[in-house]
């Protein structure tokens, strides 16, 4: 229990300030890690498939809806073990739309009892505001003039350029850790001679532990993740009640005020499901549904040894 509790502090100590930030929420963010740390890809030596598919405050017009698609597969070159992938991100919020596709390369290495990874995330993200649907009748005159070169014209705003982040990761047979830095150039995308957008880099810091109780078919495995700009913060703690290793049942609390659930299951060997949903504890309340987030991925071990028809035995030695 002692561990449990520093943990929990080790991660949350010192966040004070939240606001909101560019980068979209990620309630299960603990099955999904390389949406945010390359350093993840291969982990656990399995090829992986996944998607996540968020949809924020339901019920308000325009509100956040998040899509994330990764794919990572483990390899070994000679003694060494690295692994590759690919994530792709869709994000709407209000008026704007956020694309991203990027390449992951980790390389992993034996320490104690764990691996540790590093990992490098190179690719493009493209930015775009909708312009036309900006409503300028309700502004008022005194603040612009139709003839303003600032003002939005057109069907909007669109913007690429290239992205890059690094990332972090150890993983033992109780815990994990891992912190990682996305936008690491602080790109600028260049929508027109008057406008431009600065991204600015996010950092990640997280971890997990394992905590097996008395009745081995129960582990408890409490979450933690810290998001900032280091403009403005975000925390969430998770906790999950595992049963016999498939069935899992969880509580959250993200300090930008929402709480939620999470449930998931793996369907059969490799296949796992799961749904979070989270209901905000300010007064959005009166005006959204919550939020809900479906999670689904398929996993298999493409490096244990094959079989061939060769025994060894003392009589034949």
């Amino acid at each position: 229990m002692r561990r449990l509790v520093l943990f929990l502090l080790a991660v949350v100590c010192g966040v004070t300030v939240v606001r909101a930030q560019f980068d979209p929420q990620i309630g299960q963010f603990m099955y999904m890690p390389t949406a945010y740390n390359p350093a993840a890809a291969g982990e656990d030596d399995l090829m992986k498939v996944a998607g996540m598919h968020r949809m924020q405050f339901t019920g308000i017009k325009n509100a956040p809806m998040t899509t994330y698609f990764s794919f990572s597969s483990p390899f070994v070159l000679g003694k060494t073990k690295h692994a590759a992938g690919v994530r792709f991100m869709n994000d709407r919020f209000g008026l704007f739309s956020n694309q991203a596709l990027h390449a992951q390369y980790a390389y992993r290495q034996r320490l104690g009892k764990g691996h540790l990874a590093v990992g490098v995330d190179l690719g493009f993200v493209n930015i775009s505001f909708a312009h036309d649907s900006v409503n300028l009748d309700r502004l008022s005159a005194d603040y612009f003039t139709s003839s303003d070169p600032a003002l939005p014209k057109g069907q909007g705003g669109n913007g690429m350029t290239f992205d890059m982040g690094v990332g972090i990761w150890y993983s033992a047979p109780s815990f994990w850790v891992s912190a990682s830095m996305s936008h690491l150039t602080y790109p600028t995308l260049h929508w027109s001679d008057e406008s431009d957008f600065h991204l600015k880099g996010t950092m990640y810091v997280a971890g997990g532990y394992n905590w097996r109780l008395k009745n081995k078919n129960w582990v408890l495995k409490p979450f933690a993740m810290v998001m900032s700009d280091f403009r403005s913060w975000d925390v969430n703690i998770a906790m999950t009640a595992e049963l016999k290793e498939r069935y899992r049942f969880g509580l959250s609390y993200r300090i930008l005020g929402n709480v939620g659930i999470l449930l998931g299951m793996d369907i059969i060997s490799g296949l796992q499901i799961g749904y979070t949903y989270e209901l905000p504890t300010s007064k959005l309340i009166l005006e959204s549904y919550g939020s809900h987030e479906l999670y689904l991925a398929y996993g298999f071990d493409i490096l244990k040894p094959k079989r061939t028809n060769r025994y060894k035995s003392v009589r034949y030695l």
